[in-house]
């Protein structure tokens, strides 16, 4: 059963966007190389990949000096991957997670999402009480499946990655985290994923589903949006889990229509949240 494409939902994203003035240039900010496409075979020592080389040939990293890209890429360090470890947050971390919703509330995009939360009355007006919403769904711990004590968080778990059981690698759906960790070398990109449903890929396009190990653990199919700025994604997934009750929905934007999955933890926190694509579109 298709679900309808929220159209309300669709014209805040849009708008959103429209807005995302941090968004990299395909081809000009960075270039990424598809290769080929991901083997089905997930032997860890699978020697007839279908990329021998890294994803992305090239990214301006000057762009990584823009305030909300700076206290983004901070806070990528402070986890530890390993669900069922505890993580241990230290004052000079909580500071950093402050520091990264004060500069991106601060961009137009979280403006449009807050002001538009407001009039759902999904959030509050007043700024400091919006942040304190941001941080409880984002930041807060929460202990993860198979865990007693809190060993993880809706950013740690949606923009860093985390592995389960040393093998397998769980969220990771942030392309500057897939950069930089790709660029240390804990990265072996390992082609695009395609079903018979999705549209191929597009090196020109934002949004990719790729096969990838991370240090000793794989993620056989993740999905990202690519080039596009930390603040775009929070209020995009802020929106998403605020606004819709279901685990999925769907919006039309730009040259996109895709689903977003937006698991909740305990109706609190995000669990997880990624953005699925359905087929190209041309905009209206």
């Amino acid at each position: 059963m298709m679900i309808e494409s929220d159209r309300e939902l669709s014209a805040m994203v849009q708008e959103i966007w429209d807005n995302d003035v941090n968004r990299l240039k395909p081809g000009k900010d960075y270039r990424i190389s598809l290769q080929g496409k991901a083997g089905d075979n997930m032997g860890s020592n699978d020697h007839n990949e279908r990329a021998g080389l890294p994803l992305f040939t090239f990214v301006n990293e000057n762009i990584f000096k823009k305030e909300t890209f700076l206290a983004f890429i901070s806070l990528l360090d402070n986890y530890e991957s390993d669900t069922g470890v505890p993580e241990i947050v230290t004052p000079e971390e909580v500071a950093e997670n402050h520091r990264f919703l004060d500069t991106i509330i601060q961009t137009s995009t979280m403006k449009i999402a807050h002001k538009y939360l407001v009039e759902k009355h999904l959030s509050p007006q007043d700024e400091t009480e919006f942040k304190e919403q941001l941080y409880r769904i984002w930041f807060e711990l929460y202990a993860r499946r198979g865990s007693s004590r809190p060993d993880s968080s809706g950013f740690e778990h949606v923009f860093v990655g985390e592995t389960r059981g040393g093998r397998t690698v769980i969220g990771f759906h942030n392309w500057i985290q897939l950069y930089l960790q790709e660029k240390l070398g804990h990265i072996d990109y390992k082609g695009y994923s395609v079903t018979a449903n999705s549209p191929q890929p597009d090196e020109n396009k934002h949004i990719l589903a790729l096969q990838f190990s991370w240090k000793n653990g794989i993620k056989p199919k993740g999905s990202i949006f690519i080039g596009v700025s930390p603040e775009f994604e929070f209020a995009l997934y802020t929106l998403c889990f605020l606004t819709s009750p279901n685990e999925r929905v769907k919006v039309q934007f730009s040259f996109y229509d895709v689903e977003i999955v937006c698991h909740h933890y305990n109706q609190k926190h995000i669990g997880t949240t990624y953005p699925v694509l359905l087929r190209y579109r041309n905009p209206q």
